[in-house]
């Protein structure tokens, strides 16, 4: 059986959509790095946690969640070294059973100095 030009396209855009998937989870993995792995590291040492470990504590295990605008700030101030995530962490999730706004400034984005996207962010 011959394979149609209907099921090569899809497999086709298939093909790319799962690249532009790829692509769009290994910057979202980089973003979760807030500033970095070593200024984590140095909140860890000085028994401190990240903006998302504390909210993960926060928040009620096993609900649902959304973090909202995770790519706020990508490509901007990089003359300052980045602003991933715009320096804050904002999800929406459950506390208590009850829906919740939680926003969390990232102490590893520029020891948690505020940009304009920030405010604009929160």
């Amino acid at each position: 059986m011959a394979i149609s030009q209907k099921d090569l396209e899809f497999n086709m855009n298939e093909d790319q959509m799962r690249l532009k998937i790829s692509k769009l989870e290994s910057e979202l993995s980089k973003v979760y790095e807030g500033g970095g792995k070593k200024r984590i590291e140095k909140l860890h040492e000085k028994g401190k946690l990240t903006a998302r470990e504390r909210i993960d504590l926060l928040l009620d295990i096993d609900a649902e969640r959304l973090e909202i605008a995770a790519f706020a700030g990508l490509g901007m101030y990089e003359e300052h070294g980045g602003c991933p995530s715009g320096g804050v962490v904002v999800v929406i999730g459950y506390i208590s059973g009850k829906q919740c706004i939680v926003v969390a400034n990232d102490a590893t984005v520029k020891a948690g100095a505020w940009f304009p996207i920030t405010a604009k962010k929160n």
